[in-house]
């Protein structure tokens, strides 16, 4: 009888909704159960292996799915990964001294079921020449470009992949490099400090566009999520409420972590807040669900929430979310 009980239960699992899988090489593929479920002759783009190591078994949609999705369409979590469960602040205790406490965001993701790491899909080799898909000015308050982040995609065997570069404004045009750190449409974010409006902080551009488009006020850091700095949370001293919206990871728990911890003493009340559906923001409306329908991070959220509003009902108008 296998001892790897993750592998049992995901190939179990997989063979029951997707049919036997084919194997090759170190990996196992499957009709994706997100995407190639529909009936039809799909050529398998689920990979599964098991990693004797780690003890966990490894899942990998090489179309884009997410892992959350596929677990999901099984009726399986995150947990179901492992053979046994991640290891929390109580278990492997040190010979020197107690075992160190986790830190806060690592918590909340134990929490939520997360892994502690952070996975890259192999979206595998490039197919063609990457090109520039969006270019994001930053600017100064007075609306004078700063700086410039470039998105670029690079199609591959498995989907795409991004990447980004910085430029800076000089009296010949832009040239490579980076520049202040300053928030993302910096002079929006401003405006709403004073006039003591909601602001969202997200972990990315795209995000913080699709907050505008819903009518909100948004931002973010240039450089992603290990690159916010003190310097950006100084321009949004004496907001009174701020949204942190994680991405739903290991990387995007720790960003939201990082940024609250920055505006804690500086802003009157604190929230942080995930995609019901999806990974971040985007992926949430394209769900289809209201910013108001954005869920808690757990232990997070609760953590650096400030009571002093909440008995104030005309600033509670997000009541979806105040559970």
């Amino acid at each position: 009888m296998s001892t790897n009980r993750s592998w049992d239960t995901i190939t179990r699992a997989l063979t029951r909704i997707s049919g036997p899988g084919r194997r090759g090489g170190d990996w196992t593929t499957y009709l994706c159960p997100v995407h190639e479920a529909d009936g039809r002759r799909h050529h398998p783009s689920l990979g599964v292996v098991y990693n004797h190591q780690k003890q966990r078994t490894v899942i990998k949609c090489f179309a884009g799915c997410s892992d959350e999705a596929v677990l999901d369409s099984l009726g399986l979590h995150i947990r179901d990964l492992f053979d046994r469960p991640p290891p929390d602040r109580r278990s492997t205790p040190r010979h020197h001294g107690p075992a160190p406490e986790l830190a806060l965001a690592d918590q909340a993701l134990l929490a939520a079921g997360l892994t502690l790491e952070a996975h890259k899909q192999d979206r595998g080799r490039p197919v063609a020449r990457s090109r520039q898909v969006a270019a994001y000015i930053y600017r100064w308050p007075d609306g004078r470009p700063a700086g410039k982040v470039i998105r670029y995609r690079t199609p591959c065997e498995y989907g795409y992949t991004k990447s980004f570069s910085q430029a800076r404004p000089t009296e010949s045009g832009w040239e490579p490099g980076g520049f202040p750190r300053l928030p993302f449409r910096l002079p929006e974010v401003l405006l709403a400090v004073r006039q003591a409006r909601d602001i969202y902080i997200c972990e990315g551009e795209s995000d913080v566009l699709t907050a505008a488009h819903a009518g909100l006020t948004a931002t973010c850091n240039a450089g992603g999520a290990t690159n916010w700095h003190p310097d950006h949370a100084a321009w949004l001293d004496g907001a009174i409420r701020v949204w942190i919206v994680a991405d739903r990871d290991a990387p995007g728990y720790r960003h939201a972590a990082k940024v609250a911890h920055s505006l804690r003493n500086s802003v009157t009340q604190l929230r942080v807040v995930q995609a019901r559906d999806g990974k971040d923001l985007t992926d949430h409306c394209n769900a289809g669900h209201h910013i108001t329908e954005l869920d808690p991070v757990p232990l997070l959220d609760s953590y650096y929430r400030s009571p002093a509003l909440e008995s104030n009902s005309a600033t509670r108008r997000f009541s979806a979310t105040d559970r």
